[in-house]
């Protein structure tokens, strides 16, 4: 994705600009669209709140709440990736998962 950037980039600049566009230039650009784009952060914090997910299924105490406040927070990171994500295929994940939080929440709303 970042090289497919990089390429269309360059052609823009290059049909824009009169002159050549300086490599040093279009390298901070791809690097700061790079940033602008990673989404392993949001990754890891998602797997970190599957993670708490399973383990307060195994409480014996009230645990709707809890449940319910990790699918809002699997709900933001979700959304962060779909907004930072420059891909079809992972827009397409992003829906999918939505879609499933979303009936979870629904189940859990039946839980104490």
């Amino acid at each position: 994705m970042i090289s497919q950037y990089r390429e269309k980039l360059k052609a823009r600049l290059e049909s824009y600009l009169p002159e050549p566009i300086e490599e040093a230039r279009l390298v901070t650009e791809v690097a700061i669209f790079a940033d602008k784009a990673d989404i392993n952060e949001e990754l890891v914090r998602l797997h970190s709140h599957i993670r708490q997910f399973y383990q307060i299924m195994e409480e014996e105490s009230p645990i709707g709440r809890k449940l319910d406040f990790l699918l809002q927070e699997m709900n933001r990171e979700i959304n962060t990736i779909g907004s930072k994500a420059n891909s079809s295929a992972i827009g397409a994940i992003v829906v999918e998962v939505k879609s499933c939080l979303e009936k979870m929440k629904e189940q859990i709303q039946n839980i104490e």
